[in-house]
Parts: structure tokens; C-alpha cells; sequence
């Protein structure tokens, strides 16, 4: 261990920091419940770590921001007749049926058994999601030449929309599938781009916008989407 401490505060930030040796870079996250962490490597020293954090602060504190109005503005949701949870774009009904029936999209409703609930709706999202992102990933890794990317799993990610790993493996929250496809693509070219580029550097964002043309527009949508999507606390 390189002495780092489990808990660093700077200014008003308090960081929870681990060490990776696999990591060649600082990587600071902004967790579900706003806490704040940071992974480091090995050989990174205490003053070098507090002036990334430095360097990073006013994008702390705007993550810091979307993840409370993420909490305050989140629709509640029930699992009864009716209710509707979105999908691909679109806002689904809710029917209940038979105790012990599998989640299933059938004639433009949702059906689910009358002793299921979140997990059960997650599972799907991820079962139905996996093979879906697959294809669609397809045609961007080609356009990218993304060689790196190696495969792709769908699983909660707190409030992230995606990741990937020194491996090239891309993981996908979940909720992406309550996505419009256009929004879909722009999770994916961004994660795609994190295998050249692990920061969000002027050189990454370069990397994106040769892939997807405009894709501002599309950040902006998926900014102000978000908060309405069904995100339970169970299924994060």
C-alpha cells in the first residue's frame, strides 16, 4: 500500500479512496447515495490524488447535483393493473396475472404474476436486454473499430449508465432498456469510446462526436429522461 487513506476530504468533499493496482489512472464516481469514491493506483501519492480531486471538483458537484434531484423527483410506481413502466421508448400497462407466471410483453402489456414484484421486472429488463444491446452494439464497434470490446452484460450499476473493464467488457445497466434506441446508441458509443479513452478528456469527446454527429442533443434527452424512469431501490 502506497499509505492513501480510506477516507480523504478536500474542501467539502469527503472521498472514500481504495487502491487498485490495475487502474493506471484516478477514476472518481459519484455513487447512488452521493457519496463520493475514488479508486487509485498503486504508485499514485496523497497530493497527487487531492489534485485530481481538485482539478475534478465542479464536476463533482454537478454529479453531486443530478444525483439528488435523481432522489427527489423519481416517480413512485405500483405493481397493479394499469400501471405502466417503460420499454425501448414506450410506456407499457401493467396486467397482473397467475401467481408464478414469468414476465412476458405480450399484445402491449406487460404481464406479471400476482406475487411478483421488482425483481422480477429487473430480471427481465435484463434478460430481454443482453441480447438486444448485443446486436445493436454490432454496427458501433464496427464504425469505431473497436477491436477492444470483447462482450457485454446487462446488471444493475447504481446510477451509471454503463462501464467497462481493462478487459474490454461492457456493462450495461438495466434501465438502459426503458431507453428510446436513439439514447441507447449514445450509451453505447460513450462506453465503446471509454475503451480508447478512460477519462472524458477534449480527445474522448473528439472520439464521439466522429462516431455519432450532434451528440449533445442526444446527452441533453437522456439528462432530462432520466429522472422518469422506474429505477427501484431494490433493483439499482
Amino acid at each position: 500500500m502506497n499509505g492513501l487513506p480510506g477516507m480523504l476530504r478536500v474542501g467539502d468533499l469527503e472521498v472514500i479512496v481504495s487502491v487498485s493496482d490495475r487502474r493506471k489512472s484516478v477514476r472518481l464516481t459519484v455513487e447512488r447515495d452521493a457519496s463520493v469514491t475514488a479508486v487509485a493506483p498503486s504508485q499514485v501519492s496523497r497530493g497527487e490524488l487531492i489534485r485530481v480531486i481538485e482539478a475534478k471538483r465542479s464536476w463533482l458537484y454537478g454529479k453531486l447535483a443530478e444525483r439528488r434531484e435523481l432522489g427527489e423527483t423519481r416517480p413512485a410506481r405500483e405493481y397493479v393493473s394499469g400501471e405502466g413502466f417503460p420499454y425501448l421508448g414506450r410506456s407499457y400497462r401493467l396486467r397482473i396475472v397467475e401467481p408464478g407466471s414469468r414476465v412476458r410483453l405480450v399484445r402491449g402489456r406487460l404481464e406479471l404474476g400476482e406475487d411478483g414484484g421488482a425483481g422480477e421486472l429487473v430480471r427481465w429488463y435484463c434478460g430481454v436486454g443482453e441480447p438486444w444491446l448485443k446486436r445493436r452494439i454490432q454496427p458501433w464497434a464496427s464504425r469505431m473499430g473497436a477491436a477492444e470490446w470483447t462482450g457485454l452484460r446487462v446488471r444493475p450499476l447504481g446510477y451509471r449508465w454503463g462501464s467497462c473493464s481493462l478487459n474490454g467488457r461492457l456493462n450495461m445497466h438495466w434501465a438502459t432498456m426503458q431507453l428510446p434506441p436513439t439514447l441507447i446508441d449514445y450509451v453505447l458509443v460513450h462506453e465503446l469510446a471509454h475503451l480508447r479513452r478512460g477519462d472524458h478528456g477534449s480527445e474522448f469527446w473528439r472520439l464521439v462526436e466522429r462516431t455519432m454527429p450532434g451528440y449533445q442533443d442526444r446527452r441533453e434527452r437522456l439528462r432530462r429522461l432520466g429522472p422518469d424512469l422506474w429505477l427501484p431501490e431494490e433493483g439499482r
